[in-house]
């Protein structure tokens, strides 16, 4: 069911987010010491900046999970009940396109 506020509401798959995250951890660890043993120190580095944005993120999917239903609903958290009141915004019709005008020569 939409409602309007689902950014609001939105909850967040963790678990497989945590996998994704180990997974491309695990990629970027290899690719980093890849690139180092062959002497590519420009990939590297960027394989060292996508392990450090892969670790932080898996820092932040743990927190969240550690931090119980709100985060991460299990099968006996019911989803969170639609807003009492409407969208955030007011809803205006769209306008309607004016018809074409034929001009003759």
């Amino acid at each position: 069911m939409r409602t309007g506020s689902e950014p609001v509401t939105a909850r967040s798959a963790l678990r497989a987010r945590f996998w994704l995250s180990l997974w491309g951890m695990a990629w970027a660890v290899f690719g980093t010491a890849a690139f180092a043993l062959v002497g590519r120190p420009g990939w590297a580095t960027a394989c060292g900046a996508l392990w450090l944005v892969a670790t932080i993120d898996m820092f932040m999917i743990l927190r969240h999970l550690r931090q119980g239903p709100h985060y991460q609903p299990g099968r006996n958290i019911p989803p969170y009940r639609p807003p009492d009141r409407g969208p955030p915004y007011p809803r205006h019709p769209r306008p309607r396109p004016r018809p074409r005008q034929h001009h003759h020569p």
